[in-house]
């Protein structure tokens, strides 16, 4: 008896396994010095890097260098002005999280600013 699925299975070309990305190493992390200050940062809370999180707090670290807080919604127009395609939501869920990791903190006037600690991170780590 002929088996149509058996002859279609032994019949596909065989691939060839791709070899895993090299991990990043220090040399990959020194092309973008400008985020070193921030993945720091992450490190030290424990969190992932994320292009949305470096975003963020490169955000939240502009104003707090200008002396002021923002709010969700001038966090996503600045990323906006920068043409960072991310959805508000995004971005409010990002500032909940790093919220909740005591990175940052709401205040009464709902607007997010850098704790002292993160502050005194991005200080030593990049001293700008």
């Amino acid at each position: 008896m002929f088996n149509q699925q058996h002859t279609a299975i032994i019949d596909r070309p065989v691939r060839k396994a791709q070899p895993a990305p090299a991990a990043k190493s220090d040399a990959a992390d020194s092309e973008r010095p400008g985020n070193e200050h921030i993945r720091e940062l992450l490190k030290s809370y424990g969190l992932r890097t994320s292009l949305i999180r470096l975003k963020v707090i490169d955000a939240l670290h502009t104003a707090d260098k200008n002396g002021r807080t923002i709010g969700v919604r001038g966090v996503h127009s600045q990323l906006e002005q920068l043409d960072i395609p991310l959805s508000f939501l995004s971005v409010r869920e990002v500032l909940k999280r790093l919220c909740a990791e005591g990175v940052i903190s709401l205040g009464s006037d709902k607007c997010y600013s850098l704790n002292p600690e993160a502050r005194s991170i991005l200080a030593h780590a990049c001293p700008r």
